[in-house]
């Protein structure tokens, strides 16, 4: 299988012999559970974080931080925003699972750069209904960073807002660079 960006033809090939995507998904699913054993661990993260981070496919979270199954809560969307869902989540994840630290990535290149708010317009052009969500987009990833820190540590429902990181991770390199918080 190809390990470029875009499928390869044999990844497309395979696909078609398989079905759909998600056909293919369902089927490695059924593979994994063949050799799956429960972990027997529950719902509360290990090492007592949660992480929020962009849903971009070139981000493995897990294999950048060093995370192991069941270290942390992973909340994802597009941009890492902190949305009111984003603080519905970390609200359940610190006072029902018992996380206290938040680390928040976003990362270079993020498709949200190239967007404005004018998306929502040309929706409701196209659809004939203005979507209720704001785009979220932006244009200086370090200020972004700023904003969603700034919305976790006022949030009057979170219970731990003292440690509350951000970074940008870099697509290139791998690396995640530490923002400012002033």
């Amino acid at each position: 299988m190809s390990t470029s960006a875009h499928p390869s033809a044999d990844t497309a090939d395979a696909i078609r012999t398989v079905g759909t995507v998600t056909d293919r998904l369902v089927q490695a699913n059924e593979r994994y559970a063949a050799g799956f054993t429960d972990p027997g661990m529950d719902a509360r993260p290990v090492l007592n974080v949660a992480v929020v981070a962009c849903m971009d496919a070139r981000l493995d979270l897990h294999a950048a931080l060093g995370l192991e199954l069941g270290d942390c809560h992973t909340i994802r969307n597009a941009g890492g925003v902190v949305t009111d869902d984003v603080i519905r989540s970390l609200t359940i994840s610190q006072r029902a699972l018992g996380t206290r630290s938040v680390v928040l990535i976003h990362h270079t290149g993020c498709g949200l750069e190239s967007l404005t708010e004018e998306f929502r317009h040309e929706l409701e052009m196209e659809v004939g209904q203005r979507p209720a969500w704001a785009v979220e987009a932006f244009r200086d990833v370090d200020q972004d960073v700023r904003q969603s820190m700034q919305r976790v540590r006022t949030s009057p429902f979170l219970l731990h807002t003292d440690d509350v990181r951000g970074f940008v991770f870099d697509v290139h390199s791998g690396l995640l660079r530490e923002i400012d918080p002033a």
